[in-house]
């Protein structure tokens, strides 16, 4: 490997958390075979790493069971932020990348500037699957020399989820189509709505700004880089008007304060803390496990509204990738590709709540439309779907999810805590960038 790719990944695997870390010396990378080839009936464990709520478990004993050579050995990182970490600090040492990782929408173009370091899907088939997926989701797995590096798993078409008997309290609707009607809009009504909510009540309309703040910025046309690939924060008049836009809607009390991916244990979705929440196919699964984790269930009250603010928009979604340092790559291909099959992505999406990127899939969920019973019986794969209509990613540069955890995480949760200003809190944002981001 050329010595300025080993200094890109050191870099990104740096820029991926607020503290450092120690990288580990670096070794060249075994190819583990030629490209191409076909999967072995030898006895071979495959190793995968995915994040956050996938809903692979009962698909990797169904393999298993279909291949009884094949024994997969999974890890599962609590958030893509930490799996991040862990992709980039092993890449850098040049050793323990499992044959298949799970990559996030927010930082593949971080692993597009090192795309060279994992295997071209086109020598195991992937083009025959071209017509599969929607098509933005093929071509962004794809980098600038027309390596096809992903197999795409899920995206994120983004509804509302919200408590019904929160909304009852404050003389709200209830029902999903009438709080669809409710809310159907702009980002400004939705903190209009908010504050009536809060008005009423005197308890918050959302979590914590970090998620509406990425809610709002994944809608923009450009949002923190440029379709050229520039950075596109400083002297961003739009984005900052949106800043002053949910500065204003925090200082009126709508934002809970939570911690990010933590919300007190579960406890905070279930004692009525705040009325909304942002839910992309992939936080469906979330929900639920908080309520659960926060001692609720069903009966808490959680439902999901075919309503966005501000329209269609995309947040997450994965690929499957495999690393050149696999030593079974044609073994961990033919489960990727099995993985990401229609079929297999409908069950991905009952386990977890996920949406898939297959058109095949989409076209299940949508005909079946299965009521959700932990959601009060709300067709989420049929929601979901209709969801996804005009859904296009926006381009993610390599420092996005940085960006958005590292550099505007923290200013929010001043903003949150009363500790900042929209002024200061912007500054905040600044000063990190120009720290952390090159």
């Amino acid at each position: 490997m050329k010595a300025h790719t080993w200094r890109r990944l050191g870099a990104i695997a740096a820029a991926g958390t607020v503290s450092a870390l120690a990288l580990a010396g670096c070794a060249p990378a075994s190819t583990g075979g030629t490209g191409g080839e076909e999967p072995s009936d030898e006895p071979v464990t495959l190793t995968i790493t995915t994040f956050g709520t996938f809903g692979y478990d009962e698909l990797y004993k169904e393999y298993e069971d279909a291949h009884p050579n094949v024994t997969i050995e999974a890890t599962n990182i609590d958030t893509g932020g930490n799996a991040r970490t862990d992709l980039f600090t092993k890449l850098a040492a040049g050793s323990g990348v499992s044959d298949i990782v799970a990559v996030e929408e927010g930082w593949l173009g971080a692993v597009m500037e090192v795309s060279d370091q994992f295997v071209d899907l086109r020598d195991y088939g992937i083009e025959d699957r071209k017509a599969d997926w929607v098509d933005w989701k093929y071509e962004t797995g794809t980098d600038p020399e027309g390596r096809v590096i992903g197999y795409g798993t899920d995206i994120g078409p983004t509804g509302l989820c919200y408590n019904a008997k929160a909304f009852e309290a404050a003389g709200l609707p209830t029902e999903r189509e009438e709080v669809a009607k409710l809310l159907e809009g702009d980002w400004a009504h939705y903190f209009e709505v908010g504050q009536e909510y809060v008005d009423k009540t005197g308890k918050a309309w959302f979590d914590h700004s970090g998620f509406v703040w990425n809610s709002i910025v994944n809608q923009l046309p450009e949002g923190y880089y440029t379709k050229d690939g520039e950075l596109n924060v400083e002297g961003n008049a739009e984005l900052r008007e949106n800043f002053d836009m949910l500065a204003a809607a925090v200082e009126g009390g709508q934002s809970a304060a939570q911690a990010a991916w933590d919300w007190n244990g579960g406890k905070s979705f279930v004692d009525g803390t705040f009325a909304t929440f942002v839910c992309p196919g992939w936080m469906l699964g979330v929900v639920q496990g908080q309520v659960e984790t926060g001692g609720g269930d069903a009966s808490t009250g959680w439902d999901f509204a075919d309503v966005f603010p501000g329209g269609a928009g995309n947040w997450g979604g994965a690929w499957l990738s495999i690393p050149e340092t696999s030593e079974h790559k044609a073994e961990a291909a033919a489960l990727a590709d099995w993985l990401t099959q229609p079929e297999q992505q409908v069950k991905q999406s009952a386990a977890a709540g996920n949406f898939p990127s297959t058109l095949e899939a989409q076209e299940t969920l949508a005909a079946e439309a299965t009521p959700n019973e932990f959601f009060n019986g709300a067709p989420t794969g049929a929601i979901l779907a209709a969801r996804a209509e005009g859904v296009v990613a926006q381009f993610k540069g390599p420092q996005d999810s940085v960006i958005q955890e590292n550099v505007f995480g923290p200013a929010l949760n001043k903003l949150d805590h009363g500790e900042a200003d929209a002024d200061a809190a912007w500054d905040e944002a600044l000063s990190l960038l120009a720290e952390l981001v090159e």
